[in-house]
């Protein structure tokens, strides 16, 4: 997604070789129209799989589940880190390690929302250590239903993530993929040939 490597190129700050804030405009100040065109790309990949509902966790990856499921035209869920004195039903739930944190947190999703006769899209802002991601995936096959795949804004291809997934016979799809950056450079892999692999050209 073209579009989205230039604003990285232009708005992201890369503090380390591992570290790129980009909340200006899609973490913690979010360009609206941006985040949608996000959701309308991933509703164009993963449209063909009788998606049900669009899954993620809290923060960072809601409007952009949110923008998948306007487009698919189906509900989104979003995990919880912190259960809620309301959540009171049954959960289904799993640990997380968070890379940019660095803190241990269970997510948990109510077992009304999501069960064998759904078929799920998981969608996150980045795809880094992987760690939230695959609690996700444990969430969906503990609940019995179907994983279309994985879809994140950001893939920092260098690290581990996509390898844990992919380990697990899970489709990953990314927007914009990092080879590598560092202060003041980023190197992108390009995504062309996956879009056109996925359409069926």
């Amino acid at each position: 997604m073209k579009v989205l490597e230039e604003r990285i190129r232009q708005e992201g700050l890369i503090l380390s070789e591992t570290v790129l804030k980009v909340d200006s405009f899609l973490n913690h100040q979010v360009d609206t129209a941006l985040a949608l065109a996000i959701g309308k790309e991933f509703a164009a990949v993963f449209g063909d799989r009788q998606i049900t509902k669009v899954l993620t966790v809290e923060a960072s990856g809601i409007q952009f589940a949110m923008a998948a499921g306007i487009a698919l035209g189906v509900p989104f869920i979003y995990a919880k880190k912190k259960k809620a004195v309301t959540l009171s039903e049954a959960v289904y739930s799993a640990p997380v390690h968070s890379f940019t944190r660095q803190e241990d947190y269970q997510i948990s999703i109510s077992q009304k929302y999501l069960g064998p006769d759904d078929t799920v899209l998981i969608v996150d802002d980045f795809l880094a250590t992987g760690a939230a991601l695959v609690g996700l995936c444990d969430i969906v096959a503990e609940s019995g239903a179907q994983l279309a795949g994985v879809g994140c804004v950001i893939e920092k291809s260098f690290q581990e993530g996509r390898g844990l997934l992919e380990q697990r016979g899970v489709p990953v799809y990314s927007l914009a993929r990092i080879a590598s950056m560092s202060p003041g450079e980023i190197h992108f892999i390009d995504n062309e040939g996956l879009i056109k692999e996925r359409a069926g050209c």
